[in-house]
């Protein structure tokens, strides 16, 4: 599937564009989208191929020396020049607005495309419709207690032009989802889930069918599973809810636009111990392939793998272009919008945990009594006063080392930020990232973000 033809088509018009602002303004850039993606989806009642969370457009950013503007639009129209007119006269700096003096964007002449080779164009809509449709019928005949199951595939393709005075960058990636549920009747009613998740169709065609013991597995514990005893207790987290962790604790408590707005803790502690002394915590979407990796940020700036724990010690944060500038920082290359019509901020994009030396046996074996948690479902932060409150699906009970048939559902683990990450013990040899999320800021600004690591060994209210 070739880059975006519309946006190639504009290309010209978006260069002729940035050279007529950039006679009043000191730096312009402009971002063209177009994202195309599709929704496979069969259960025991219905089953569809529907439109995703596709979008086509442009935003213009500007600044003028003193402050940033942006501008969005969906379409170019016959006049270039009337289209920058029409930007002229609209864009005013809002009263009570505080300026950043100054502020020099470092616009290195760059010309490169990228591209993430995708094999969406060997199948049709017929063929991944009937996918979704046996594998439901699949998982429905493991068990007669299961009601109904759902099986979705979510692929998307995504490309992008960036335009300033010295850059000019292409992107063009995909990505697949694919998700399987099912409705598992026994007393009670229960609802787990599985998934796989890769760039390539073909291998989440192959090994999402390979998840379907394991989903009915899972519901027969589930709806025998139990509330927890609250109480602070020994946990091992699954490197799902490694990722919530980190996603809760050190991803929004570290995108450095709240730094501006004096909304996080976490600027006082760079440079600081935040963690046991065996942490380590990286994000960027150069630091590790799924949902959350491209090649540049909406602001144009390349990829990258930062390091934002180092063996305890809080590093630094994570930065849109225009956070670094008022902060004096260089861009971290997290500058993200929800779609081409809303606002750039720095957003987390694959926040992880790096793994460390230890066995998951040999952390079992260390707890006398505790619980394994598994599963990401939600998750909140405070970023200004560091608590965090993370819901797993489940847990596992373990007693004298072992993991035993003793299911807890559901639990939430809460805390202080610091408290949590210094209680890390070991942490596991393992690693895995699971890129299939999406995340807000606050309750709106949804990108699509990944989750996972090893496991930890943590000592954690639960409740």
């Amino acid at each position: 599937m070739p880059f975006s033809k519309y946006l190639e088509s504009k290309r010209a018009d978006l260069k002729t564009l940035v050279g007529y602002l950039g006679e009043k303004f000191s730096y312009v850039s402009v971002l063209g989208t177009d994202v195309k993606a599709t929704v496979y989806m069969a259960n025991r009642n219905a089953q569809s191929v529907r439109d995703g969370s596709g979008e086509c457009g442009f935003v213009v950013k500007m600044h003028d020396g003193n402050a940033f503007y942006e501008y969005s639009f969906s379409e170019i129209g016959s006049s270039v020049k009337d289209l920058a007119d029409r930007i002229l006269s609209q864009v005013k700096l809002a009263d009570g607005v505080k300026t950043v003096d100054k502020t020099v964007v470092n616009d290195e002449k760059l010309v490169q495309s990228f591209l993430r080779e995708s094999d969406f164009d060997k199948y049709s809509d017929g063929e991944l419709l009937s996918f979704c449709v046996n594998l439901k019928d699949e998982i429905m005949a493991k068990d007669e207690k299961a009601v109904n199951a759902a099986v979705m595939l979510q692929p998307y393709v995504v490309s992008k032009i960036f335009i300033s005075k010295n850059r000019e960058l292409d992107q063009h990636y995909g990505w697949v989802n694919g998700i399987c549920t099912v409705t598992y009747a026994d007393g009670k009613i229960v609802q787990p889930r599985e998934g796989y998740h890769y760039y390539l169709l073909s291998d989440v065609l192959e090994n999402l069918p390979k998840k379907v013991d394991k989903l009915i597995d899972k519901a027969r514990h589930l709806v025998k599973a139990t509330p927890i005893k609250p109480g602070v207790y020994d946990v091992i987290t699954d490197s799902s809810i490694t990722g919530l962790i980190a996603h809760e604790a050190f991803g929004h408590g570290v995108e450095m636009d709240q730094f501006v707005k004096e909304r996080a803790l976490a600027k006082e502690f760079v440079g600081k111990y935040v963690a046991s002394p065996i942490t380590n915590m990286r994000d960027g979407a150069g630091a590790t392939l799924s949902a959350a990796s491209y090649f540049f940020d909406d602001d144009g700036v390349l990829a990258h793998d930062t390091q934002i724990i180092k063996d305890g010690i809080l590093v630094t944060g994570i930065s849109d272009l225009v956070s670094a500038s008022v902060l004096g920082t260089e861009p971290t290359g997290n500058g993200r919008r929800e779609s081409y019509k809303r606002k750039a901020y720095s957003r987390m994009t694959n926040t992880f945990f790096e793994k460390g030396k230890d066995k998951l046996e040999d952390m079992i074996k260390s707890i006398k009594h505790g619980y394994m948690l598994f599963e990401t479902n939600n998750g909140m932060e405070d970023p200004k006063n560091w608590q965090i409150q993370c819901t797993a699906e489940y847990g596992i009970e373990i007693v004298d080392g072992k993991l035993t048939e003793n299911y807890v559902s559901p639990v939430v683990m809460s805390g202080s930020v610091p408290e949590l990450l210094k209680s890390i013990t070991m942490i596991s040899d393992d690693f895995e990232v699971i890129g299939a999320g999406s995340c807000g800021k606050g309750y709106k600004e949804w990108v699509r973000v990944s989750d996972g690591g090893p496991c930890l060994k943590v000592k954690v209210k639960l409740a």
